[in-house]
């Protein structure tokens, strides 16, 4: 399921973003202006397309491109920073691309040089990967129904049906990578425009938190689909691999990033808005020694959350030089590690700003409970409890974890 592309792509619009110190620097610029208007969007419901256009023209999107194709292809340790940055100023933001990265890894490991030629090529022009893979009412989060099938002029090329939900990025994005089933039952991913015949994005996303998502609903409606735009996917979980654990250090990023995002609105809010307690008998709140108790432990924790995510990135780093089971299985048990670590910090660290800063806070006109909001939907995609498990086992019993991309 793998023909060449024909099609020839257009040539680079974007910025083209040399090295990791790059990459850092410019995440860290977008950060403080994405920043600025990240409670007015989540108020308003506003959706980011002028600050997607920027973050694509900044060549962010395309810093894991390989160098040989003419990306800076980054550390994974530079990569979560980038994630935990924009996370720390809008976790909408850095949820949109989440999906781009992994699928840019999908054709990695499993494109052909054409693919890879040709999509590669796509990315660091600017273009944006969004994501077709959940499903909605089947008997869990593995179970695929949607299907890829033979088109009906047998010339190679295939039809694709079915319906995805929780699509984040696919409103956005100018290719769609859709996860189903081919006729031998294997999953496979089609990249699909998003403009496509028979391709009907819905804005019906109604979360609580990451409200700016739009991670709504993906119609396939017998969508044509060449083979040179099909990659097998499930040959991403033969022999050792780490497809889970960069999905997952992504992820333990945005949390890291949340719970950085809502400590600095505490300090901030303390310092300048926040009456002292009365019984307290200082002048500000930022005297009052219950208070300094209680950011001090809420610091650790997020300290703890950013340590442990730079520490898994590392793993897997190590592990991309020398892939072998032994490698793989420690990367995924770091990144798990991190994930909980960060996903705890995110909502302890997101409730206890109230704790801290008093009933002023509260006020929904400040929109200080996005943080909360946002870490409490985004620490619901995949649990915890699982990964404590996981990491239980491998210490304990040496058993290395399962290969799947939620780990």
């Amino acid at each position: 399921m793998s023909a060449e592309p024909a099609t020839a792509p257009e040539a680079p619009t974007a910025k083209v973003i040399a090295d990791d110190a790059e990459a850092l620097a410019v995440a860290a610029e977008l950060a403080a202006h994405f920043r600025k208007n990240a409670a007015e969007r989540d108020a308003q419901r506003r959706l980011p397309h002028a600050e997607l256009d920027r973050l694509s023209a900044s060549g962010l999107l395309a810093v894991t491109v390989p160098a040989e194709f003419g990306g800076a292809d980054v550390r994974q340790e530079t990569l979560a920073e980038i994630f935990r940055l924009l996370a720390s100023a809008d976790a909408s933001i850095a949820q949109i691309p989440q999906s781009h990265f992994v699928y840019l890894n999908v054709l990695r490991r499993q494109g052909t040089s054409r693919q890879q030629e040709f999509f590669f090529r796509e990315v660091l022009s600017g273009k944006r990967f969004g994501n077709a893979q959940s499903e909605a009412g089947t008997k869990h989060v593995q179970d695929i129904r949607t299907r890829l099938e033979p088109g009906p002029d047998g010339n190679g090329s295939y039809v694709l049906t079915g319906v995805k939900h929780y699509s984040t990025g696919a409103l956005f994005a100018d290719w769609i990578p859709v996860l189903a089933r081919a006729e031998d039952d294997n999953l496979h991913v089609a990249y699909v425009p998003r403009d496509a015949p028979g391709v009907t994005v819905v804005d019906d996303w109604d979360g609580m938190g990451q409200r700016t998502t739009a991670s709504g609903t993906v119609r396939l409606d017998a969508v044509h689909v060449p083979a040179d735009r099909v990659v097998p996917h499930h040959l991403t979980f033969q022999g050792p691999q780490l497809h889970g654990a960069v999905a997952q250090l992504l992820h333990a990023a945005i949390d890291a990033g949340i719970a950085s995002g809502a400590l600095t609105e505490a300090v901030e809010f303390v310092r300048t808005k926040s009456r002292p307690w009365f019984e307290s008998g200082f002048e500000t709140a930022a005297e009052d020694p219950l208070l300094i108790q209680r950011f001090g432990e809420l610091a650790i924790q997020v300290r703890a959350a950013e340590a442990l995510l730079a520490a898994a990135a590392r793993s897997v780093d190590a592990a991309r030089a020398d892939l072998t089971d032994d490698t793989a299985a420690e990367a995924s048990i770091a990144v798990a590690a991190a994930k909980v670590t960060a996903a705890n910090a995110a909502v302890e660290v997101g409730s206890a700003l109230f704790e801290v800063s008093g009933t002023r806070s509260a006020l929904n006109a400040l929109g200080l409970h996005r943080h909360w909001r946002d870490a409490r939907t985004h620490t619901l995609h995949d649990p915890t409890r699982w990964k404590v498990q996981h990491v239980g086992r491998y210490v304990l019993n040496g058993t290395r974890p399962p290969r799947h991309g939620l780990l």
